[in-house]
């Protein structure tokens, strides 16, 4: 009982930080700054648990959350694209030192160097693509998509929890996560798309659907969410049980570490970003 307590309010705040950041620019740059240096750092230090890897943690992390801030400058327009130069001579130099290091295994080092910034550090930063859009009057913040691609998160894992109790028989991928079932993700899918709808409905009717997306279009946002949300969660949970580790950490009282909290979002933020993109094509 105590433990759901914890594991209760710990996720009030949780969910409340990220709903409020969104209300603001600078809150979300920070906040999600924040988030990368976390999971970077947490990243790093279970891997650098592994024999013969030596990732440099301070520097993977700066460079990750140098590339937030970059990206966001960029696509808020308040900076130039030559703001990216400092962070691709940062990872210039971690290919380089390893020449240097005298490592065990420098492969090692070098794919869970980069794996830092491709996994975590590119996914977050591509939530100011997201948040940002060119108008007639100049870039203008919109924080409705972002905020979207978290509730459906949100949505899909408490539809999942409750169907996968309920219903739940066929194991999704009992290999990786023994406790996900069909049944939970069927539902977790089907409370997304009504959302979507509802969602759709809210922005027409209150003029803040920015991008025109039709209902079907919602409704495809939501299902992209939840399939690459899942996926996340599955990688997520294969290099956990490759570590041979329960949590990734222990930063959130009652939910682990910042990847056990942001695993889904790592791959459906990018899937986001494709699928919205690609409508723009049609």
């Amino acid at each position: 009982m105590k433990n759901f307590i914890i594991r209760a309010i710990t996720g009030i705040f949780f969910v409340s930080a990220i709903v409020v950041c969104f209300i603001n620019p600078i809150a979300m740059a920070v906040l999600f700054a924040l988030v990368t240096g976390l999971t970077v750092w947490e990243f790093t230090g279970l891997v650098n648990m592994r024999d013969g890897v030596d990732t440099n943690r301070f520097i993977c992390t700066v460079a990750g959350v140098y590339l937030y801030f970059a990206m966001t400058g960029f696509c808020g327009s308040i900076t130039p694209p030559t703001v990216f130069i400092p962070y691709l001579i940062t990872i210039i130099y971690l290919l380089i030192s390893e020449l240097y290091a005298k490592s065990k295994d420098p492969i090692n080092n070098w794919a869970y160097t980069m794996m830092t910034q491709m996994y975590i550090a590119l996914p977050f930063s591509l939530l100011s693509v997201l948040a940002f859009r060119a108008t007639p009057d100049g870039v203008a913040y919109i924080w409705l998509m972002p905020l979207s691609v978290f509730v459906f998160l949100w949505i899909n894992d408490t539809g999942a929890y409750c169907c996968g109790s309920l219903f739940g028989r066929n194991k999704l991928f009992p290999r990786i996560s023994p406790g996900k079932s069909w049944e939970g993700s069927a539902g977790g899918a089907v409370f997304v798309v009504a959302a979507s709808a509802l969602i759709w409905h809210l922005t027409e009717y209150y003029g803040i659907n920015d991008l025109g997306l039709s209902i079907y279009e919602w409704m495809g946002l939501g299902l992209v969410v939840v399939v690459f949300g899942t996926w996340g969660d599955l990688v997520e949970s294969l290099f956990k049980r490759t570590l041979g580790v329960k949590d990734s950490g222990s930063i959130l009282p009652g939910h682990g570490g910042m990847l056990d909290r942001f695993d889904s979002s790592l791959l459906a933020i990018p899937a986001a970003v494709v699928y919205l993109y690609t409508l723009t094509l049609f």
